[in-house]
């Protein structure tokens, strides 16, 4: 491993809880962001990666959730990614930018809320 990844892993693994779903969304609302642009230069190939990379996170952050110690939180939080990674499969499926864009907002909104908790 050089001495990049080494850092990079480090600097994964040291951050607490709330950076790394911040980090998390981040990366989803990238890789949203980017299936937008794969529509519009009709590029489906693209396009189905990154909402596939976007609901990868979304999986990852509903099985984490913590249903026991979260309550109404988890319960919530669990409802919205099950809508949100539902709602991509038929954007990519309707190639539908406006689904995509609805997803980009829930998430932007939630890691505002993340990231005042995170810092």
């Amino acid at each position: 491993m050089n001495g990049f990844n080494t850092y990079q892993e480090t600097a994964i693994t040291t951050q607490s809880r709330g950076r790394l779903v911040v980090m998390l969304y981040d990366g989803a609302i990238k890789f949203l962001r980017q299936a937008v642009q794969d529509l519009q230069r009709n590029d489906m190939a693209a396009k189905g990666n990154h909402i596939s990379k976007a609901q990868d996170i979304l999986f990852e952050l509903n099985t984490v959730l913590n249903m026991e110690q979260g309550g109404q939180v988890a319960q919530n939080l669990r409802s919205l990614y099950t809508f949100m990674h539902r709602h991509l499969s038929e954007a990519n499926l309707q190639k539908d930018s406006r689904k995509i864009q609805e997803v980009i907002g829930i998430l932007e909104e939630l890691n505002q809320g993340w990231r005042t908790i995170a810092n």
